[in-house]
């Protein structure tokens, strides 16, 4: 990777695959890339595949001894493209007294494949193990690699480190799901005519009814500051592709800006101006208005259209301060 800052990291799970036979000498991994957005800059990948403990031990201590090299390349392409290795260890196949994941960085491949016109929307790799001692390949299936049968959480996993260039907006992700899953109900938005969350109005209604509730008539307004909003994922029905969180606080601005301006709540000058009018005549002109002048952001993980697990950090999703504008 470039060590730039990253703001999305994609978790792509290998395709099926046919099992290999026992005596393959690589085993290769594909992976449809096609929900990687365009506009997104990936500043580092990386291919983790599971290596379990030989099946038969006595096979991986064989004569080649148990000292092995490990060669992950790209793989040779349908249009005569040769093969090209990304990355290299050592590995002691009895290093480990359980399974583990080894960890290959493949950024280059992905930047290429990405950088080509026509490029396709699936990235191959092939592993080959290389004998220390004859230099001779390795059957990967013999040595713990690619079991057959393998379980959803054993598959390998092509992981993705991107930034985006421009703010990310939550509803594009939305519209995809409601494409992806054909218009389900709970993705729509609400009528605004039908009481589709009867509790959520009702305690909406009891917050501002607490706020207003010193005395009466103008005074009785509160001046613009930072009330909670809680918003909950789960009630918006969003439960079943936002993975965490659940909920979060994003609080809301409300209250009035009227003459004088508080300092804290940073008026624009032109604020300064209409409050200014307003107070000398509120039929000609309206106040300003109470609204976010700092946002932070939060990140999610949720399940992309494409069924690709994605941890994205959201821009502008909590109040920090209120001001008048």
């Amino acid at each position: 990777g470039t060590g730039r800052p990253v703001d999305t990291v994609t978790g792509f799970v290998e395709r099926e695959r046919s099992d290999a036979s026992p005596s393959a000498s690589e085993q290769r991994y594909l992976f449809d890339i096609s929900n990687l957005p365009e506009a997104e800059e990936v500043t580092g990948a990386e291919l983790r595949v599971l290596r379990t403990l030989p099946e038969n031990r006595s096979l991986a201590l064989s004569p080649e001894g148990t000292f092995h090299h490990l060669l992950l390349s790209t793989c040779q392409s349908q249009d005569g493209k040769e093969s090209r290795l990304l990355d290299s260890r050592a590995a002691d196949i009895l290093d480990s007294g359980s399974s583990r994941w080894e960890v290959f960085d493949v950024w280059e491949a992905l930047r290429d494949e990405r950088e080509r016109p026509l490029s396709g929307k699936l990235l191959c790799f092939q592993l080959r193990i290389i004998s220390d001692q004859s230099g001779r390949l390795l059957p990967p299936r013999q040595l713990g690699f690619s079991k057959p049968q393998l379980q959803p959480h054993e598959r390998a996993l092509l992981v993705a480190f991107s930034r985006t260039q421009r703010k990310e907006n939550l509803f594009k992700e939305i519209r995809g799901k409601i494409k992806a899953l054909g218009n389900p109900p709970f993705l729509k938005p609400p009528d605004p005519g039908q009481e589709t969350y009867p509790k959520r109005r009702k305690r909406r209604t009891t917050i501002a009814a607490r706020s207003g509730s010193r005395g009466h008539g103008k005074k009785a307004k509160t001046r613009c500051s930072r009330k909670p909003l809680h918003v909950n994922f789960k009630e918006l029905g969003w439960d079943d592709w936002i993975i965490a969180p659940l909920d979060y606080e994003a609080y809301h601005c409300e209250g009035v800006c009227d003459f004088p301006l508080r300092s804290h709540l940073e008026p624009t000058n032109h604020a300064i101006i209409q409050t200014l009018m307003n107070s000398m005549d509120p039929e000609s002109t309206p106040p300003s208005c109470c609204v976010p002048s700092k946002l932070s952001p939060i990140s999610i993980l949720y399940i992309d259209s494409g069924n690709n697990v994605v941890y994205k950090q959201y821009e502008d999703m909590v109040v920090e301060t209120c001001g008048c504008r």
